[in-house]
């Protein structure tokens, strides 16, 4: 039998309502922890608005346009953020004037990309998107039971496991996109118990496939830094470190894929009609 519970549409007003509350505070000091949240807070609002409002209309459509570009920006320097954290963790004496220099750059673009996003947060900026999310709020169309929520959720993650091909980095990435998307929809439904385990499994695929991408893009920065044999030593430990992430990522994304292929669907009924109200918003986001 499929659980029917209603969802709390509460919920996904919160979404919006802390992503406003993080505009100001991004605006008055973009510290990593801002950063961060107000790019994880956007991401929920887009999840949202993309899978949920059924007939985005032009507005709708330049809110999410202003996030994305404001997220990119704001992107760029947490990368920078945890490229830092993952190199100062890494223990390598002979290396430590290579890893010196790396620092300093990573620390110098890192300045420079937060007085960039600094300017992007204005006042006016700050003050005309915590209007449009107020309007936008309240289209979101919650459905109407956590078995229908979740069935939205995971489809885009299973579908892209209908591919039986060999796992590649871009797929693996492919996933860690999808996966914070579905797992954004499915924390709406709140204490739900189907909904905790569902967003539990899609958190350990997202932090572990993100782990792996961090230090893919640290790696992929020193190649740039350091030319020929300068810093061979440091970047063949990067290399190292990146492949075990890699296969660790593949690991727990095969474990995930075969536990969401497990899970009850809603109604073949409900997953049609669901389907077809919002296949247009989730194709549109998966293709940007």
């Amino acid at each position: 039998m499929v659980d029917l519970m209603p969802v709390d549409e509460a919920q996904s007003r919160a979404v919006f309502q802390k992503l406003s509350r993080q505009l100001s505070k991004l605006a008055n000091k973009p510290a990593a922890s801002n950063v961060h949240k107000f790019r994880t807070y956007s991401r929920r609002v887009e999840a949202l608005v993309e899978a949920l409002v059924a007939n985005p209309k032009r507005k709708d459509k330049r809110l999410l346009k202003l996030l994305a570009r404001l997220r990119k920006k704001a992107g760029r320097v947490r990368d920078l953020d945890v490229q830092i954290a993952a190199l100062r963790s890494l223990k390598l004496p002979q290396e430590a004037e290579r890893k010196s220099q790396l620092l300093r750059v990573l620390a110098d673009e890192r300045s420079a990309r937060e007085r960039r996003l600094e300017r992007a947060f204005d006042q006016q900026q700050v003050s005309q998107l915590r209007k449009r999310l107020k309007r936008c709020a309240v289209k979101v169309e919650v459905p109407n039971s956590t078995a229908e929520l979740l069935d939205l959720a995971i489809r885009p993650v299973l579908q892209l496991g209908a591919n039986q091909g060999p796992l590649s980095e871009k797929r693996v990435h492919q996933y860690r996109i999808a996966g914070k998307r579905a797992r954004y929809l499915a924390e709406i439904a709140g204490d739900d118990p189907q909904a905790k385990q569902l967003v539990e499994q899609l958190k350990r695929m997202q932090d572990v496939i993100g782990d792996w991408h961090d230090w893919l893009k640290l790696t992929e920065r020193a190649e740039g830094v350091f030319d020929g044999a300068q810093g061979a030593v440091l970047i063949a430990a990067l290399r190292n470190i990146t492949r075990a992430k890699y296969r660790q990522a593949a690991d727990v994304l095969q474990e995930t894929r075969a536990k969401l292929a497990e899970k009850p669907s809603a109604s073949p009924e409900i997953s049609a009609r669901k389907a077809q109200a919002h296949q247009g918003a989730r194709v549109a986001s998966m293709a940007a």
